[in-house]
């Protein structure tokens, strides 16, 4: 089998050639998803010369139906509810408050083992590159888009290795601008198109956000 992607790494320098028109901006972050998106982040945001952060996403699932979506909350204070899927539903507003609730106590616990006390970096009026390993059916991506606009960015772009070519219209109905290394027509899933695609630990993460500070602020070290 030949595969596209040698690692992240290599993934994350191929995507970094196709944003080359952001590279030494201050007003440019990159936002990988955990864990498998960070590396791949690390690698856009060092040979860009932007900043990096985390952009972690929690799925508000409907109560019972955990795996159906009625919205999402993301790092940062963003989040999205899907109004018909609610109404649909017939979800209370007692049951969502508890969804809410419960999935914002894991967005924070997983915050503070990611990033420790650093606050999320500010968005507003930014151009924000929101990177990932890849995407499969598109849902996290484009939650974690509706979600991030609440937060006012001048501009989301959603940047991957590898996407089903179906994939690029769903991103493109709530992005500013989407860019792929590859579309595949034939998709089972992201891992397939990497050579290695080993599972993220919470401590490497925390690892690649260390050495993206130290990257931009040697002082710090």
């Amino acid at each position: 089998m030949t595969f596209m992607f040698k690692d992240r790494s290599q993934a994350g320098h191929l995507l970094a050639q196709r944003l080359e028109e952001y590279a030494g901006r201050d007003e440019v972050v990159v936002l990988a998803l955990p864990r498998g998106g960070v590396p791949v982040g690390y690698e856009v945001a060092r040979t860009l010369g932007v900043e990096l952060d985390i952009l972690i996403v929690r799925k508000l699932g409907v109560p019972g139906h955990p795996e159906l979506a009625m919205g999402a909350i993301a790092s940062g204070g963003a989040s999205y509810l899907n109004k018909n899927v609610i109404q649909y539903e017939h979800v209370s507003r007692e049951a969502l408050d508890m969804v809410y609730n419960s999935e914002t106590l894991e967005l924070k616990r997983r915050e503070r083992l990611y990033r420790g006390r650093r606050a999320a970096t500010p968005v507003a009026g930014r151009v924000v590159i929101i990177v990932d390993d890849g995407i499969a059916t598109g849902a996290t991506i484009y939650a974690a888009v509706k979600a991030l606009r609440m937060k006012r960015p001048e501009k989301i772009v959603v940047a991957v290795p590898v996407a089903p070519k179906l994939a690029a219209n769903r991103v493109l109905s709530v992005a500013d601008d989407f860019e792929c290394v590859h579309t595949a027509s034939a998709f089972q899933s992201v891992g397939q198109f990497y050579d290695r695609f080993d599972q993220l630990s919470d401590e490497e993460v925390h690892e690649f956000l260390g050495k993206a500070t130290r990257l931009r602020h040697p002082e710090s070290a």
